[in-house]
């Protein structure tokens, strides 16, 4: 499918709202396969109401965007509707920030990894979202439609680089076709469903050569890149022990309930223990026979996972809490919060992982988990515990912190031998434990180099050579592993002992069924 009805309505809304932008046709500039040093990178997006919406805002201001592709079109109308109004608020912000530099910022716009931003830079930010959202509109007016990525891939040969933003189980496989013919690829995080599929990803990208990067845009930062100069300096000395906690899943998707289903028992022969009030919440989800929403293409949305019938709890965006398609709290959030140590510490694959959690039913994840991951010492690095909390399990609080209590919504404790540094999500905001020793060191000696634009740009001057990628897939991979296992941990029911160079589970045959999946009739993970 090419084009729906909407596309003229929104192309017409995009020409009031913004000017139109020229871009130089390839062919002009010196032929076929020639890229001059300004020619703009070609740009296809899957998945791109919800978080891809937001990377090709960041992309759209300098490159094309030639390609969209997602399975819910209406959906994606109703995201792009809000654009023209996204765009109208930030350039009053620019003209408010002409107008009165130094007023005091709003909440949330004048911060920037933990620090204060000036004027100059709260004004320099405001142009470039304005740009961005201007561009985006514009760009993803004239852009053509599908539903179908692969259809996309076949017609379409001027894209050179994809963005995949679907839900988790459809990465790999959209990943892996567009790899094959050659294409550059930005895939959101986690970076697929399975560990069988990380390795694939990571294998195809060494043997192709294309630029790739996992939407982990922390590994970017400023903040992180000095929080890992922090570790890997010695100022807190050796590492052993390590508490990474999130909020999530929070209120932003459910967790620990039933999958809607008919009722099997009459209402008067259950009692109210936690098995009968499970298959009310159950029936009551089933009742009315949803039907498949217009717009929505169900059967591609499902992809390779197995065939379920639709339900508004599953989409959108409520796919992250169902084993079928997400990899929960640990899949969202883990990408963001186990980078850094895995990254200062170099962790490698853990020897064994654990997985405790609330109750869980197999089909949608439990409201809480605690992972314990045991890593082996590397070199002269010695042995590490890192353990995980999510749907507020919270570690202790450490004492130097005093009657500060831990940020709620997530971040990284590590404990040394000679202090303890703490972070936010993202790797912002890092500080030596006690406030004496963060006094004393101060700023650590830089050996990082930092990145000048945004995760998405870094990708794009990947893809051009000039740099290289932040994160990409020979590292993106083995961290999506780890993280992954901890899931493998809790669909087995059992603590995991893993041998990494055999991709294996040495003591649970169960769980090394849950380190792949067979692919749905029809749908293959090309390798």
């Amino acid at each position: 499918m090419t084009s729906v009805p909407s596309r003229r309505k929104f192309l017409e809304t995009a020409a009031v709202a913004a000017a139109g932008v020229t871009i130089v046709p390839r062919h002009v500039l010196g032929g076929t396969g020639f890229q001059a040093p300004s020619d703009t990178f070609n740009i296809a997006g899957v998945g791109v109401g919800g978080m891809g919406r937001s990377n090709l805002t960041a992309l759209a201001s300098q490159n094309n965007i030639v390609a969209l592709c997602d399975v819910d079109w209406s959906f994606v109308d109703q995201k792009y509707a809000e654009l023209p109004p996204q765009l109208a608020q930030a350039r009053k912000q620019v003209a408010d920030l002409k107008a009165s530099p130094n007023a005091p910022p709003a909440q949330g716009q004048g911060q920037g990894q933990g620090r204060v931003l000036s004027p100059a830079e709260r004004l320099r930010n405001a142009e470039q979202r304005a740009a961005n959202v201007d561009a985006l509109i514009t760009k993803a007016g004239k852009a053509k439609r599908y539903q179908d990525y692969r259809q996309m891939l076949a017609e379409q040969k001027d894209i050179d680089g994809v963005v995949v933003a679907t839900p988790d189980h459809t990465h790999a496989a959209i990943a892996m076709a567009a790899m094959s013919l050659g294409k550059h690829v930005y895939v959101q995080k986690p970076l697929c469903w399975s560990v069988h599929e990380a390795r694939a990803l990571a294998k195809k990208a060494a043997e192709t050569k294309v630029a790739t990067q996992m939407g982990n845009q922390g590994h970017s930062l400023d903040d992180a890149r000095k929080a890992i100069e922090y570790v890997q300096g010695g100022y807190i000395g050796d590492v052993r022990e390590i508490h990474v906690w999130t909020n999530r899943p929070y209120a932003y998707w459910p967790q620990g309930v039933p999958r809607p289903a008919p009722g099997t028992s009459k209402p008067e022969d259950l009692t109210w223990n936690p098995r009968s009030v499970a298959e009310r919440l159950a029936a009551t989800m089933a009742a009315g026979n949803y039907p498949v929403p217009e717009g929505l293409a169900w059967d591609l949305f499902l992809g390779p996972a197995p065939q379920v019938a639709y339900h508004p709890i599953y989409h959108p965006f409520n796919w992250r809490g169902w084993v079928d398609w997400g990899q929960g709290a640990l899949g969202d959030m883990g990408a963001h919060l186990i980078d850094h140590p895995f990254w200062s510490l170099e962790l490698g694959m853990p020897t064994t992982v654990e997985t405790v959690a609330t109750p869980f039913n197999g089909a949608s994840y439990p409201t809480a988990t605690m992972t314990h991951y045991e890593f082996a010492a590397r070199g002269s690095k010695p042995a590490v515990k890192l353990t995980w909390y999510d749907g507020g399990f919270m570690p202790p609080r450490p004492e130097e912190l005093g009657e500060t209590k831990l940020d709620a919504g997530g971040g990284v404790l590590y404990v040394g031998s000679k202090g303890k540094l703490i972070h936010d999500t993202y790797g912002a905001n890092p500080r030596l434990l006690p406030k004496s020793l963060h006094d004393s060191v101060g700023t650590p000696k830089q050996t990082l180099p930092r990145i000048a634009t945004s995760h998405e740009m870094n990708w794009v001057e990947a893809a051009k050579g000039k740099t290289p990628a932040s994160s990409p897939f020979e590292y993106a991979a083995r961290l999506t592993e780890v993280m992954l296992l901890g899931i493998v941990s809790l669909r087995a029911g059992t603590k995991i002992h893993y041998d990494a160079a055999a991709m294996r589970v040495t003591n649970s045959d169960k769980a090394n069924d849950f380190l792949r999946r067979d692919y749905r009739s029809g749908w293959t993970l090309s390798e």
